[in-house]
């Protein structure tokens, strides 16, 4: 099986590329740009392994995506790159529509090139998987779940721009007949994450005695999804989801941002005693513009048809995300250094406080 993986060193992606190089023994190709969230370290583990190789590239450029794509020939792309900071995008939508929409575009068509060149088993195989968000179907009230068919109403830039992306893998589908198949997750967590989002950036300054500060009340609930649990949906979804079709994937952990705080500061607590409970770190700042409430996914539909199920709860996924933190200092302090926390997608009268991204 021969797979080209876009975004392959962000988080999800190599935690997709670890999975299907080491477990899977697939040949893969991955595809990175190396933004400020990609990063070569995360593929340590497959580095120099005989079935894997690494292109720094971007899904943007036309003629490089068709040259990766002849020479590499996949059976399967799986395309994870792209913007995914809420907040990077308030304050910086013009690369998020570039990379989501119009790269994802160019993708697509390199593939469609690519896959109508294809005949008998090898075109019938082939598989385009377009990996998107829950966020594009916007907020939820207090019941409920996102499912498949709930419509889209997206609040940020970044959401719209998967939104978009998302569309445009629907519609190469349907007009061209690109065997495309698209899947929706949840919020992921685990090891190899970039420090700006929620859960890395609770535990490094949980860990540093510095101020934890949530957005708003802290009300906001997110349905959380261990990343190791993501790959293996993602591998079965591409492998027997059917073209055309959405599937969601999320871990069915509902968590309000506060009690995702506390229990990251109880963790790490009991792993490493502080003076004082860390807890008391805990500072709520301004919200975030267009905060989405509540975020919560119906995985139904690939529970029961590809009978995939997620084998972390949040408890034993967090006390492994905390633990691989203390154990992997080597990994997280460049990047520490390089982005060290401070606020984005403020309003220009908000105070410049840090603030924690989900």
């Amino acid at each position: 099986m021969r797979v080209i993986v876009t975004g392959g060193a962000g988080f999800i992606g190599s935690a997709l590329v670890r999975y299907l190089v080491l477990e899977k023994g697939y040949e893969v190709l991955t595809i990175d740009v190396l933004t400020y969230a990609g990063c070569e370290a995360s593929l340590r583990a497959v580095e120099g392994r005989p079935n894997h190789q690494f292109l720094k590239a971007n899904i943007c450029d036309r003629a490089a995506m068709d040259a990766a794509i002849a020479g590499f020939r996949p059976d399967r792309i799986m395309h994870l790159a792209a913007e995914s900071h809420v907040d990077r995008s308030i304050t910086g939508a013009a690369d998020f529509i570039q990379t989501n929409m119009v790269g994802t575009f160019t993708l697509l068509e390199a593939a469609r090139g690519y896959w109508n060149g294809l005949t008998g088993a090898a075109k019938d195989a082939f598989r385009f998987l377009h990996v998107s968000t829950d966020e594009v179907y916007g907020s939820l009230g207090d019941e409920g779940l996102f499912e498949e068919v709930t419509p889209y109403d997206p609040s940020s830039p970044y959401s719209a721009s998967k939104a978009a992306s998302d569309h445009l893998a629907k519609a190469w589908q349907r007009t061209y007949g690109l065997p495309v198949v698209v899947s929706n997750c949840s919020n992921n967590y685990g090891p190899y994450h970039f420090p700006e989002k929620l859960i890395p950036l609770t535990i490094l300054n949980a860990l540093s005695g510095r101020s934890l500060p949530i957005y708003g009340t802290g009300e906001n609930v997110r349905d959380w999804l261990f990343v190791d649990d993501h790959a293996r949906a993602l591998d079965i979804i591409v492998e027997r989801g059917r073209p055309g079709e959405t599937y969601n994937v999320g871990g069915r952990n509902e968590r309000r941002n506060i009690d995702v705080v506390r229990r990251i500061c109880a963790v790490l607590d009991e792993l490493v005693p502080a003076n004082t409970p860390r807890d008391g770190l805990i500072e709520f700042v301004t919200d975030r513009p267009g905060h989405d409430a509540r975020y919560a996914i119906d995985a139904t539909k690939l529970e029961t048809e590809l009978g995939w199920r997620a084998r972390e709860n949040f408890d034993t996924g967090i006390e492994k995300t905390v633990r691989w933190y203390l154990d992997n200092e080597w990994w997280w302090r460049p990047l520490r250094e390089r982005y060290d926390g401070e606020r984005l997608g403020l309003a220009k009268a908000a105070p410049a406080t840090a603030g924690i991204s989900t």
